[in-house]
């Protein structure tokens, strides 16, 4: 019977793990004279941004790979019926504006009752709370960037009517990329946050600086690992998150 293939995720989790059992040298030997732990290149920061709204997309300003900045209108929705909503809200609070008026004004000139007034400035404040909702929901129609980054996959396309809540774009910030990789927990009396090493990475052949940015809570009790995060130190742009390769400790000094 043919085997199932191992889904991505958690071929990639165990490629790591095997990575850091198979860790033999103690720390503080070159990662490659006799251990091998392997490491990926993880983005700063991912989502996955959805619709706020039901509506028809009218136009997708980035295609995938492309970068964008912070800010930028990455999705525009065609909101031609919230417009009107919203035109309709402002109307309703200019009549219980005038209304809210005209009945204070008659209670000034014992004309009229404090009753009318009263309900004549409950009818205004509902009307400007119709109103500040319809702002809300107009404000949907336009999904900026959260922060600056690129286009990781478009699962929508334009005049395609999305429901609220459908997820629309994958994107990440690769401003600074990540290293994550499961280090043998005997290491721990020794890992700190900020020290160095580097990475051999092996789409591009190269090595590059890092330093520890995190370690992990917990100690796995099975495979005796935890996990640890690192951060590359500087920008290269050939660097693509998803990369994979070796971490390399320099041997302690003297």
């Amino acid at each position: 019977m043919p085997r199932k293939p191992v889904p991505r995720k958690k071929a990639v989790f165990f490629g790591l793990l095997l990575g850091a059992l198979r860790a033999a040298s103690a720390f503080g030997q070159e990662a490659g004279d006799g251990g091998d732990i392997r490491a990926q290149l993880v983005p700063k920061r991912f989502t996955t941004l959805s619709s706020e709204i039901a509506a028809r997309i009218d136009r997708i300003s980035v295609k995938e790979g492309e970068r964008f900045k912070d800010g930028q209108i990455l999705v525009s929705l065609d909101c031609a019926l919230q417009r009107a909503t919203l035109d309709e809200a402002r109307a309703a609070l200019g009549a219980a504006e005038k209304s809210r008026s005209v009945t204070k004004r008659m209670v000034e000139l014992n004309s009229g009752g404090v009753l009318e007034a009263d309900l004549a400035a409950a009818e205004a404040a509902k009307a400007q709370a119709k109103l500040q909702s319809a702002q809300v929901v107009l404000s949907k129609c336009s999904v900026a960037a959260p922060y600056q980054g690129r286009l990781v996959e478009q699962k929508v396309r334009e005049h395609q009517y999305v429901q609220a809540g459908q997820a629309m774009l994958d994107i990440l910030d690769d401003s600074a990329l990540e290293v994550e990789f499961i280090a043998p927990s005997r290491w721990l009396s020794k890992l700190k946050p900020g020290m160095a090493f580097r990475v051999q990475v092996d789409e591009t052949g190269r090595d590059y600086p890092a330093k520890v940015i995190r370690i992990g809570a917990k100690v796995d009790p099975v495979s005796h690992s935890v996990k640890v995060a690192g951060e590359i130190a500087g920008g290269f742009a050939e660097l693509v998150a998803g990369m994979s390769g070796q971490v390399v400790f320099a041997p302690p000094s003297p």
